[in-house]
């Protein structure tokens, strides 16, 4: 199979090849909830193997992982028409110990993540350690209109500290600079003084270092490098992994390409936070012919393992988040960076190749990190994403009325999306509203989406889909 492979040519060979497997992919379960068989053997973690990085603003040792609170495990599967779910905090706890025991010392959340749960849950689990085993770092995410002004960022930035019971914060961030274009960052961090205000608070001790998270609108980044000598920025929270490395603007032009973004950083000396190595769990999912190259090269290692290298092997990534919502994801991780083995040139250009073939699949480039949610109409926004790409991914799209599995991989498209998304939250009950538009980090045209999968599913239950040629 050469690099340049069309989709439609993809599809008709991973089908044939995927026929033996078709037994295990029925229901297409989202990621989050389906561990992979890369950890049904899996080994213990070493204790006081972690790789760390120093941060030369601060000194700060930190670990090369980072525990993301975004996707923390919830009590049972049932959720509210707004998404919502209670947090399980006895597991929550549990990850946290075993985390910390296994040398991870970098806590990242917000008051956006978890539906607004994710800071409470992450102080009462850090709480029970001694302070300074760990540096917390948390995010004034300001995204709707209404806490645009001075006063209610100010509100909203001493309430992170209530929620995590501290009396500093180790590592602060503007939250998702960028998205929703750079007049709304404007209005949001320079024209109110937040900026000024969070300088001050560094100086007074209340926060130790300073950054921002960026997505979108690159304007706003290169506004924020070029004042690099008025803020002197600690840290920088962007996208890695090696799809977005290169193909970020490509698979959406708002988006910038990591390769540019961490050039920029390098040049003024920015330790680089990685979020998104994994593309919401996407690169721990690619195609099995993908999959089955990695493991050619290194069966012991999982498929997620290799984005997660990539990510560390870059000297001035000072941490790599992971949202890890099961014990054996984190253990995977920690394996991977206790202590890194870093890739080799040789493993750098096998991983280029591959993004150039995932490229090619035309996936929506949904994340899961839920920004979006929840809709104001109960629409599971992530959960019909993921479904829908985890079935492309899998060869199990029912793509082409006239192959011999359709029938069958129309049935199970169809019951699988039934199983992970429930039917009054399906993309049938989008209206078209553009309440999510402004959320989302990667500007995912969502309402134009979801009319394209409602049509689609609405033939697949006529079975009478026509073949689509290509854009």
């Amino acid at each position: 199979m050469t690099n340049n492979i069309n989709r439609r040519s993809f599809l008709k060979t991973l089908t044939a090849g995927t026929a033996a497997t078709a037994a295990a992919l029925v229901g297409c379960k989202r990621t989050s909830d389906n561990a992979s068989d890369d950890y049904t053997q899996q080994v213990e973690p070493p204790k006081g193997k972690m790789t760390y990085r120093l941060n030369p603003s601060t000194h700060d040792r930190v670990s090369l992982l980072g525990y993301g609170m975004m996707r923390l495990p919830t009590i049972g599967d049932s959720k509210n028409k707004k998404g919502d779910a209670p947090l399980d905090q006895e597991m929550i706890d549990k990850l946290v110990d075993y985390a910390i025991d296994h040398g991870v010392n970098y806590f990242d959340t917000s008051p956006a993540y978890c539906q607004g749960q994710s800071e409470r849950a992450t102080g009462l689990a850090l709480k029970r350690h001694p302070r300074k085993d760990f540096f917390i770092a948390t995010k004034l995410s300001n995204f709707a209109e209404e806490t645009w002004s001075r006063q209610a960022s100010i509100e909203m930035y001493h309430e992170s500290f209530r929620q995590l019971q501290v009396d500093h914060i180790d590592y602060y961030l503007l939250h998702a600079v960028g998205m929703g274009g750079f007049e709304q960052f404007r209005k949001r961090y320079v024209d109110n003084g937040i900026i000024d205000f969070l300088v001050e608070e560094r100086k007074a001790g209340r926060i130790r270092n300073l950054g921002f998270s960026f997505h979108g609108d690159v304007e706003a980044f290169n506004w924020l490098m070029q004042h690099h000598d008025q803020y002197h920025w600690n840290f920088c929270q962007i996208e890695l992994n090696y799809l977005d490395w290169d193909y970020a603007n490509e698979i959406n032009d708002s988006n910038t390409d990591a390769s540019i973004l961490y050039g920029e950083l390098q040049k003024r000396g920015i330790p680089a936070v990685i979020m998104e190595p994994l593309l919401g769990g996407r690169l721990a999912n690619i195609p099995q012919f993908l999959a089955a190259r990695l493991k050619q090269h290194e069966p012991e290692r999982s498929i997620a393992s290799w984005a997660f290298r990539y990510a560390g092997s870059h000297k001035d990534v000072l941490t790599v988040l992971s949202g890890m919502t099961y014990m054996e994801h984190l253990k995977d991780n920690l394996i991977n960076y206790c202590p890194l083995k870093p890739l080799t040139a040789d493993d750098e250009k096998m991983l280029y190749a591959m993004a150039k073939e995932i490229f090619g699949l035309n996936t929506i480039p949904c994340n899961d990190c839920k920004y979006c949610m929840p809709c104001p109409w109960g629409v599971d926004i992530p959960g019909v994403f993921t479904h829908y790409n985890k079935c492309i991914n899998e060869g199990t799209l029912p793509h082409d009325e006239q192959n011999e599995d359709y029938a069958r991989y129309r049935r199970q498209y169809l019951i699988g999306l039934d199983r992970v998304v429930p039917r009054d939250r399906q993309p049938d009950h989008c209206i078209g509203c553009g309440h999510c538009l402004p959320h989302c980090p990667q500007s995912i045209q969502i309402p134009q989406e979801m009319n394209r999968l409602t049509d689609f599913i609405d033939h697949l239950k006529r079975g009478d889909l026509v073949k689509k040629t290509e854009a």
